[in-house]
């Protein structure tokens, strides 16, 4: 039997996302979500919680998330859990959690708001544009095609040394 690594998410990013570029030239993108939830507070009460994910996307994904994404603006992720491990300056190992972003898609208002709605897909996806007037990413195709036409997967580069900020805002 097989196994699935998928991760959906709705919220908020928490500020810009940081663009970065590997040696080979590859932009990443990582920035962080806030999500909300009611939990039970004891005695009938609730209480608001938030959670904070960590998100990096690669590539011509990573190039249109510091293109178009602000801090507070809604946002659709979906992608798969990542874990990385270091070792601190102390020598304890420490470990990250990420998601690996394939598909983001701008939702509602932010602070740098357009009229128009974004869907982007990463990892050999096609990305494309929704929305009135000119979308983002159009006509981008199929930039690195595989066998029979189909999109080469691009391969993730590996995390090196502890995350740059365990704090989202």
């Amino acid at each position: 039997m097989g196994s699935v690594n998928k991760v959906i998410l709705l919220g908020n990013l928490g500020k810009d996302p940081e663009i970065r570029y590997s040696q080979s030239g590859m932009a990443i993108a990582k920035f962080s979500i806030a999500t909300s939830g009611r939990v039970p507070a004891g005695e009938g009460n609730w209480e608001e919680r938030t959670e904070w994910h960590r998100v990096v996307a690669f590539g011509k994904l990573a190039e249109i998330c510091g293109n178009y994404l602000a801090k507070g603006r809604s946002v659709f992720v979906e992608g798969s859990l990542r874990t990385n491990q270091w070792e601190d300056a102390q020598g304890q190992k420490r470990y990250t959690t990420e998601i690996v972003a394939r598909d983001i898609q701008l939702l509602g208002s932010g602070e740098r708001q357009s009229s128009e709605q974004g869907q982007w897909q990463g990892q050999g996806g096609q990305s494309q544009g929704r929305g009135q007037g000119q979308g983002y990413g159009q006509g981008q195709g199929q930039r690195n095609a595989g066998p029979g036409g189909r999109p080469a997967m691009e391969e993730l580069p590996p995390q090196s040394g502890p995350p740059d900020d365990d704090i989202p805002f």
